[in-house]
C-alpha cells in the first residue's frame, strides 16, 4: 500500500488487517449453525484472534441472498452475549447488523465497530445511534433487501454507481459528525451483483481507496467464487477466497473480512515477503 496509511477504529492500516467472521446464526451461507451456541461462538472468536484477526465481526442475522429478516429480540439474544464476552476479553468487536436497536445494545456492551450492509439506511435511527456513540462504521453498498437483491443487478456503470453511493453515505456520516478515522467503505461483493460484477469490483478496489477512508473487501467463500470456478460449495472455496484476498490487497484493500483467518494470514505473510523483496526492502514481520 502506497501513500499515507489511513486509520480506522484505532488501527493504523499500514498493512492488511483481518476481520474474522463470527456468525451466530443457523442459516448463514457458509457456516450457518457452526457457531450458533454462544459458547462455541466465543471460542471461535478467541481462536480467530489468536490466528491474527484484529477485528471480530459478530452477526446474528444472515443477509445471504434469499434470507428473511430475523426477529429483533432473537437477533439480540444471539449477538449480545457473544459481543459482551469478547469485548470483556479485550477483543476489538464489530457488530454486523442493520438494526439500530442492536447497534445501540452492542455498543453499550463494548462493541467497537458497526458493520452495516445497508450503510446505515435500513432504519432511520441508525446513523444517529452511530453518531451519538461516535462509533467507527463500515458502510456497504447493496440494493434492495436480501430477498430481492438478486433481481437488482442491472447497472449502467457498475463501478461509478457503487462509488457514488459510497461517497454519498460518507458525506452523510461526515455531516453527522463522524471523522474519516471512523469511516470504512465496502463495495458489497455479491450483494446485488453477479459473479462477473463481483470480480470487477475486486479489480476496482483501488478506485474505492481513493475515497480517502479505509476499504474493506468481503469476498470470503462467496458464491461468485464457485460460479467463476467449477461450482464448488462454500466450504470448498478457500483457494478462490485467498486469490480474491490477494487481488484485493494488491489493489489497496485495507481490511479483509474472512472465515479462514489462519490461512489468510499465512497467504498475506508470503505476499508481503514477496512484495518486500520486489521493492528491495526487508519483509514485514
Amino acid at each position: 500500500m502506497k501513500g499515507t496509511s489511513p486509520r480506522f477504529a484505532g488501527l493504523v492500516l499500514d498493512r492488511p488487517v483481518l476481520m474474522g467472521i463470527v456468525n451466530v446464526t443457523p442459516d448463514s451461507f457458509s457456516d450457518g449453525g457452526r457457531h450458533f451456541d454462544p459458547g462455541v461462538a466465543i471460542a471461535a472468536g478467541e481462536r480467530m484472534a489468536a490466528e491474527g484477526a484484529a477485528i471480530l465481526d459478530v452477526g446474528g442475522e444472515s443477509t445471504r441472498p434469499g434470507s428473511q429478516e430475523v426477529d429483533l429480540e432473537e437477533e439480540l439474544r444471539r449477538v449480545i452475549p457473544v459481543v459482551r464476552a469478547l469485548a470483556a476479553r479485550g477483543r476489538r468487536v464489530s457488530v454486523d447488523t442493520r438494526h439500530a436497536r442492536v447497534m445501540e445494545a452492542a455498543l453499550a456492551e463494548g462493541a467497537a465497530i458497526v458493520n452495516d450492509v445497508t450503510a446505515l439506511t435500513h432504519e432511520p435511527d441508525s446513523l444517529a445511534v452511530v453518531a451519538r456513540h461516535r462509533a467507527p462504521v463500515v458502510l456497504m453498498h447493496m440494493r434492495g433487501t436480501p430477498d430481492t437483491m438478486l433481481k437488482l443487478t442491472q447497472y449502467a456503470d457498475l463501478e461509478g454507481e457503487v462509488e457514488a453511493y459510497l461517497a454519498g453515505r460518507l458525506a452523510a456520516c461526515r455531516e453527522a459528525g463522524l471523522g474519516d478515522e471512523q469511516l470504512c467503505v465496502d463495495a458489497g461483493i455479491g450483494f446485488a451483483k453477479t459473479a462477473e460484477q463481483s470480480a470487477r469490483l475486486v479489480a476496482a478496489t483501488g478506485r474505492f481507496a481513493r475515497l480517502g477512508v479505509a476499504v474493506l473487501v468481503g469476498a470470503s467463500r462467496k458464491s461468485f467464487i464457485g460460479r467463476l470456478s467449477q461450482g464448488e460449495p462454500a466450504d470448498q472455496r478457500l483457494p478462490g477466497s485467498l486469490a480474491a484476498a490477494l487481488a484485493a490487497v494488491s489493489r489497496g484493500a485495507h481490511i479483509l473480512r474472512v472465515h479462514d483467518v489462519a490461512e489468510t494470514a499465512q497467504a498475506l505473510r508470503i505476499w508481503q515477503a514477496i512484495e518486500a523483496e520486489r521493492a528491495g526492502g526487508p519483509a514485514a514481520r
